[in-house]
């Protein structure tokens, strides 16, 4: 809220033809009274007693399933890329762990920026409603100033899983002051809007940042925050994860050698765009302090894990063509053949970036409707190798994708939170069989078991690491609130 000055101007002399009139004068806000040093406050207020344990249970199965799609995402072509071009075009500065090299350490901004791209270089990381990919823009910048820290100033787990909580619940907080930000997005991807200003905030509150410097890590964060979505289903997409984690990192380390912003970034002030630019209903509230009852937003919406790795809208889908693949094994040879099917409908949203109804990449595979409707009709499941070069190419899917239609019903919107997946399979001799998933296993309303959770993380990480260290790295997870440091997690990723 703007206080007002009210000021009379009376005429100095009436030679110079000043009529007396009122102006009305800004006064600078007072800290207290603007949205963005209410953010401020509460990251550097924020203690871990007020993580509860439900919060505490949640964030570090989030930190587990991170770690596990950011292992089995080192094995990926993009890694491989975004690895090499930091260690040609950057010095040399051996400080911080890479996911899946044991050899090899970055300087911080470079370790959180590649280990950002491996965790969303399969589309496998967790999501959230309003709709964006939470931890991977968090936990690699978490990992990265932790590795920073001398042995002497290791946080404790404790600290580690708070900062990792302010960067989760900045991002959830910015996302509720946008409806438009409730739907599938159109415009700008959602981890490079949010994500950089979680980042820039867990690391604020792990670098030990007063008010000022938090809300000026925001402020800086909100300039090197945005991405189009047509990049979207490229190579390019999982730059963005990475790109929100090493921003915002950055965003916090200049803030506290100083660098100022705007105090008003968080705010809507008429006529001047701050974070309002990326949503046009923005309406933000003040965050109010931790001391007065604060509840983290995991505490009441749980987070969604991904079973297979592509874009959120597509388990939906596959999870109903499942149920139709079942009822055709139960009265066919044991097998789906293209033969049987005369027409594939598909009741989906409308949402133009994963409407592909023939993709030519695995990056566009992850983010078509058809393909994995038809690859989980065939298969009865969608797994990473589904969307292998050869899995992609079979004859037998192509078959099927030709014969896909897709209709958005009214009652099916592009919001994660009510949208459901109607698959609804012609067979030749007319028969009609139909599959529906209004919730998948996994979702923040069905979420994955433990049990089925370490099932994820063993299989992906595994991948990269020998099975000892793997139970290793579950064990430092489930033990990190009660570590006095947390080097022991550091240690597993070494």
């Amino acid at each position: 809220m703007f206080s007002v000055l009210q000021k009379t101007i009376r005429p100095v002399q009436a030679a110079r033809g000043v009529h007396q009139s009122a102006v009305k004068i800004l006064k600078h806000p007072a800290p207290e009274d603007t949205v963005t040093a209410s953010f401020g406050q509460f990251i550097s207020e924020i203690k871990p007693q007020h993580l509860s344990p439900v919060v505490l249970q949640r964030s570090k199965r989030m930190v587990l399933d991170s770690i596990g799609v950011g292992l089995i995402g080192s094995t990926t072509d993009v890694f491989d890329l975004a690895l090499q071009h930091c260690q040609h075009m950057y010095a040399p500065d051996f400080i911080s762990s890479v996911y899946g090299r044991s050899n090899i350490r970055l300087s911080p901004t470079l370790a959180s920026f590649v280990n950002g791209v491996a965790t969303h270089s399969m589309d496998f990381d967790d999501t959230w409603h309003p709709a964006t990919h939470p931890s991977g823009a968090v936990l690699p910048a978490v990992l990265a100033l932790s590795d920073m820290m001398p042995a002497s100033r290791k946080p404790s787990g404790l600290d580690f899983l708070l900062a990792f909580n302010v960067g989760i619940e900045i991002q959830g907080r910015l996302m509720r002051f946008s409806n438009e930000a409730h739907n599938i997005p159109k415009r700008f991807h959602p981890p490079t809007v949010v994500g950089p200003m979680g980042s820039a905030a867990a690391c604020a509150r792990l670098l030990s940042l007063d008010s000022s410097q938090s809300s000026h890590a925001l402020a800086i964060a909100a300039s090197l925050a945005g991405a189009p979505m047509a990049n979207a289903a490229t190579q390019s997409k999982p730059l963005h994860i990475g790109n929100a984690s090493r921003l915002g990192l950055e965003a916090a380390l200049l803030a506290s050698r100083g660098l100022e912003a705007s105090p008003l970034v968080l705010d809507a002030v008429a006529g001047v765009a701050g974070f309002s630019a990326f949503y046009e209903d923005y309406m933000p509230q003040p965050l109010h302090s931790p001391h007065d009852g604060h509840a983290f937003l995991l505490e009441e919406q749980d987070m969604g894990f991904k079973r297979f790795p592509a874009h959120l809208g597509m388990h939906w889908v596959a999870d109903a063509a499942a149920s139709v693949h079942k009822l055709l094994v139960g009265v066919g040879p044991g097998k789906v053949s293209p033969d049987q099917v005369q027409d594939i409908l598909l009741r989906v949203p409308l949402s133009k970036y994963i409407n592909r109804p023939f993709p030519e990449s695995e990056h566009e595979a992850r983010h078509s409707f058809q393909f994995n409707a038809c690859t989980a009709l065939l298969d009865g499941e969608v797994t990473v190798q589904s969307f292998t070069p050869g899995a992609i190419s079979r004859p037998e899917l192509c078959a099927l994708l030709s014969r896909v239609r897709l209709e958005h019903p009214h009652d099916n919107p592009a919001n994660f939170n009510v949208m459901y997946g109607e698959v609804q399979v012609t067979l030749v001799g007319g028969d009609i069989l139909k599959g529906r998933c209004d919730t998948f296993y996994g979702h923040w309303r069905n979420p994955l078991t433990n049990e089925s959770l370490r099932k994820k993380f063993r299989n992906n990480a595994e991948v990269v690491l020998p099975s000892a260290k793997v139970e290793r790295l579950i064990e430092a997870v489930d033990e990190l609130d009660r570590l006095d440091d947390c080097q022991h997690l550091l240690s597993q990723l070494q």
